[in-house]
């Protein structure tokens, strides 16, 4: 079986946040059975054969990954006749590699998408620490599931799905998810927001100031958080919006809330994020700022835009940067 059977957009909510919440590195084969470039095919095939494996990573000197063998490259090499080839020779060079650090969802999209049967798995030096299959990734999630789905259920029914209410007083609430590193839908629970307060009536540019707030507060709980929630009310002559997660929490408050700062590693950087500037806006879009955080435990934001705020005032504070919150 080389697909998993799930679907990392539409799949059922318990499954997702368990897929974003495991890395690579919890579901991976380690130290996986590799081969240097100078071993034969044929030594490669007594190698499959003796351990039941189909596919082996070829590594070169300092252990990077340098091809892969299939067990289709050995029978082809046996009909062909160059079988006692070496395996630098004919390997297969184009290889795709994932990242250890790399949420589980990336390694479902990517044996969804390309149907190998493996992935080898590489360090941030690249080097080979893993490999990982579709196998892998079912065995892990069965066992995951099993301690994880009465906790996850649990939190659903306490208001971590997605809700919007008015009460009899005309206070309208919106409740949006976020989940950890889940850049495939990065971004809607804003734009939820953002055409919740359009639909109201509210000024464009109090609108486009609560879409930045709310958009780099939910980019913060995707990429720093364990996941949380994006809930904004509307309360008469203002609007709050109120971001709140589990963990791990932010160390320094006053360095985070500095232009250019950023906790995030070479792999969210790659992605485009991390640029340091996702509190600096918030703070910049709100009238009122405020925020605590505690390591370990999570951090809550809260942020208060006045609607009869002056256009001019609207203005200003609707300059601030942002990477897609008035997308």
């Amino acid at each position: 079986m080389d697909r998993v059977p799930i679907d990392t957009d539409t799949g059922a909510k318990v499954v997702l946040e368990l897929i974003y919440r495991l890395k690579v590195s919890d579901v991976m084969t380690p130290a996986p059975v590799a081969a240097t470039e100078d071993r034969t095919l044929r030594e490669i095939q007594t190698l499959m054969r003796e351990r039941r494996i189909t596919g082996v990573p070829i590594v070169n000197k300092r252990g990077g990954v340098a091809g892969m063998v299939s067990i289709g490259d050995i029978i082809e090499a046996l009909d062909s006749g160059y079988i006692e080839d070496r395996a630098g020779e004919r390997m297969t060079r184009q290889v795709l590699s994932l990242e250890a650090g790399m949420p589980l969802s990336f390694a479902i999209s990517w044996l969804n998408r390309y149907r190998f049967g493996r992935f080898p798995v590489v360090d941030r030096d690249g080097l080979l620490v893993g490999i990982i299959t579709s196998k892998d990734i079912i065995r892990a999630l069965l066992l995951e599931m099993n301690g994880e789905v009465e906790r996850l259920e649990n939190e659903i029914r306490s208001g971590h799905g997605e809700a919007e209410t008015a009460s009899p007083d005309g206070t309208v609430s919106l409740c949006r998810s976020t989940l950890r590193w889940d850049f495939e839908t990065a971004g809607k629970a804003s734009a939820g927001i953002k055409k919740a307060l359009k639909d109201a009536g509210i000024d464009p540019a109090i609108v486009r100031r609560a879409a930045i707030a709310s958009y780099e507060l939910e980019m913060n709980q995707v990429i720093h958080s364990w996941g949380g929630t994006i809930e904004c009310r509307i309360l008469g002559d203002r609007l709050e919006i109120a971001a709140r997660d589990g963990g791990p929490g932010i160390a320094d408050l006053e360095a985070a809330l500095r232009e250019g700062f950023s906790t995030a590693d070479e792999w969210i950087r790659s992605l485009g994020f991390g640029a340091g500037m996702g509190l600096p806006n918030v703070r910049r879009s709100a009238d009122d700022f405020f925020i605590d955080s505690t390591p370990g435990r999570g951090t809550t934001v809260q942020v208060t835009i006045r609607l009869d705020a002056s256009p001019d005032a609207n203005r200003t504070r609707g300059g601030a940067e942002s990477n897609g919150g008035d997308a």
